[in-house]
């Protein structure tokens, strides 16, 4: 709301007090999470799917999994990149620090716990599109459970931080599995050295969840430049707004519109080229007293949807 008043005393604007009890109430409607006609969230705006990495809500005081879930349809999201954490609490993961304890058990576990968090999910209307799970340093009996878990969730495939030496090691597996082994990155881009096109040449299963802010923080460089050329090893997107590397506070985090990341710029790039990408929001500026996760996430998410839906 500060922002809508700013804009209006920046045009001049002047409202009748009965025209400013309408517009605010356009306003409050506007920030309400959508529901389709089925009672269920959708994030779907103009063919752009966009959601969150459940790492978002690491705030909020509820971390199970059903608590995860609520907070994504709170914030009026039908997709998200899964958390792996609270997936294994909820599948009984031993709460002991033996690696040992630990690999058996993920070497071990039945399913069904997985199926019932995906029926969970399924049963609100919200799909888990990716699973933050594993690790280049576990072992094979781990790697494949974390496969496994990915599918059984329904996920196209597990996430975690790009290096050519993860996805020699995840390649395999991924094609063993049919599913995706999916790199994020964090400031890699801002090395001379790094090269997303090494590590994709790695193998046919390997793909990107690329980090738009952490990219342009890192780089400076107009993230669609890259997501034109590799858009088809793209399978999600992590939207953040940064400033820039040469900004007097450079590489910050900042409140959506605030910072430097060109959001608006990607949300229509997919939606333009029609790129099957999933635009996921990750809430990494502070959050505001007197707000929460859920509250931003779906600021966010209006965000979004302005920039999907009211182009210029």
């Amino acid at each position: 709301m500060h922002q809508i008043k700013m804009n209006l005393a920046k045009t001049g604007t002047r409202l009748s007090v009965g025209r400013s009890m309408t517009f605010l109430a356009f306003i409050f409607l506007s920030l309400q999470p959508s529901f389709a006609a089925s009672g269920k969230p959708s994030s779907k705006i103009g063919g752009v799917q966009v959601g969150t990495i459940t790492y978002s809500y690491r705030s909020m005081p509820d971390q199970t999994i059903s608590g995860i879930l609520n907070y994504s349809i709170q914030s009026g999201l039908s997709s998200v990149e899964l958390m792996g954490g609270a997936v294994e609490e909820y599948a009984g993961i031993p709460q002991v620090k033996d690696p040992e304890v630990i690999k058996k058990w993920r070497s071990t576990v039945s399913m069904a716990k997985f199926k019932e968090i995906r029926k969970m999910f399924n049963d609100k209307g919200v799909k888990i599109n990716i699973l933050k799970l594993g690790d280049k340093g576990w072992s094979d009996p781990e790697i494949d459970y974390a496969f496994n878990a990915a599918k059984t969730l329904g996920a196209i495939g597990i996430t975690m931080e790009i290096s050519e030496e993860a996805a020699k090691r995840m390649e395999p597996f991924a094609e063993k599995h049919n599913l995706y082994a999916i790199f994020h990155n964090h400031g890699q881009p801002g090395d001379p050295n790094f090269s997303f096109d090494k590590v994709l040449a790695l193998g046919s299963h390997l793909r990107l969840n690329l980090d738009c802010g952490h990219y342009f923080g890192a780089t400076g460089l107009d993230p669609t430049l890259i997501i034109e050329r590799l858009h088809n090893r793209i399978v999600s997107l992590h939207l953040k707004d940064k400033t820039s590397p040469k900004a007097s506070d450079p590489n910050k985090n900042q409140v959506w519109g605030q910072g430097e990341t060109p959001l608006a710029k990607i949300l229509q790039l997919v939606q333009k080229k029609k790129y099957p990408i999933e635009c996921d929001i990750e809430l990494e500026y502070t959050v505001p007293e007197g707000s929460d996760a859920v509250k931003e996430v779906a600021k966010c998410f209006e965000y979004c949807r302005t920039a999907l839906t009211h182009k210029k």
